[in-house]
């Protein structure tokens, strides 16, 4: 079997617009490597765009799959509910920076947990607008692409984005933009466009990955978090690709000397398997009614409790 002939079926079988950066069809993987259907050997270092960060195939992982397997896949938290869900929870509760009491919410993607966090700050608020910033990336889900902050290739001929979504430049030094540009258009946006008590929440990658890996300045954390306290905005820090120690820190927020009020996250929390979830205030966290918050594989199952 080759890659070229497995490329031509793709070709044939799949939306042109599921774009792919190589034409390397894996056959195996092991930890940092991977083997192509050709027998040629790979250094991986995508790790499925941020997901496997402890390596393909961790012991681990191989582990609680085969003992799940012997017990059930999946029965939907909602309807039959199971301990390993409120396991992972206090786990996150305890590690996400705050100092305040936390509660989680599970999903399954990222796209997914962007979408919910936007729900919980709104009603948590009963605000509308959300601030996100240029050159960051939220999924593309209609409300993860209004929030993401480039046209090209994710809002293009989509049509309509969501509504009250505002941008604003991100502080990166190679394109000559500070923390006070930054804050300076914010802050003129809130003169000319956008009432700040009408925003619900801002959001942020405390690193920017999408075209270039841009790591907010600490005094960009700083300055969002006295807007948020003195406006009533939440901070939502979207540690989707940032974290589980992607930064080298467990989530990226540890660097810095301020905290968010939600964290999202994804990719990397689960080893490899779709898990997402947001974690956050409890005043905020408990803001939704029964209901309103879920999913038929909003949960988690053995395989994804793995990490320590």
């Amino acid at each position: 079997m080759l890659n070229a002939d497995i490329s031509k079926r793709r070709d044939d079988a799949i939306s042109r617009g599921v774009g792919m950066l190589t034409q390397i069809y894996v056959d195996r993987a092991e930890n940092s490597e991977v083997w192509d259907v050709e027998g040629t050997r790979y250094i991986d270092f995508a790790a499925g765009i941020a997901v496997v960060n402890t390596g393909h195939r961790h012991k681990k992982v191989v582990a609680a799959v085969e003992a799940q397997l012997k017990k059930f896949t999946h029965t939907c938290h909602q309807i039959l509910p199971y301990e390993n869900y409120i396991g992972l929870a206090e786990r996150l509760n305890a590690a996400v920076s705050g100092g305040t009491e936390n509660k989680t919410f599970f999903v399954t993607t990222g796209a997914e947990v962007v979408e919910n966090v936007i729900k919980i700050a709104r009603i948590a608020t009963g605000r509308p607008a959300v601030i996100a910033f240029g050159g960051g990336f939220h999924g593309r889900t209609f409300m993860g692409m209004s929030l993401t902050g480039k046209v090209a290739p994710y809002k293009q001929g989509f049509g309509a984005m969501m509504p009250d979504v505002y941008h604003v430049p991100f502080p990166i030094d190679l394109h000559d933009v500070t923390t006070e540009d930054a804050m300076a258009a914010l802050n003129k946006s809130f003169k000319a466009d956008l009432d700040p008590g009408r925003v619900a929440a801002t959001i942020f990658e405390p690193v920017q990955g999408e075209g270039g890996f841009y790591a907010a300045p600490a005094e960009l954390m700083r300055e969002i978090r006295a807007l948020c306290d003195t406006h009533g905005i939440v901070m939502i820090a979207d540690e989707v690709q940032t974290g589980f120690a992607r930064t080298g820190n467990l989530f990226a927020m540890d660097a810095y000397d301020v905290s968010a009020d939600l964290t999202t996250m994804a990719k990397g929390l689960a080893g490899g398997f779709p898990l997402a979830a947001v974690t956050g205030k409890v005043e905020l966290m408990d803001a939704a009614h029964p209901g309103g918050l879920g999913g038929t594989y909003g949960g988690l199952r053995r395989p994804m409790l793995f990490w320590t």
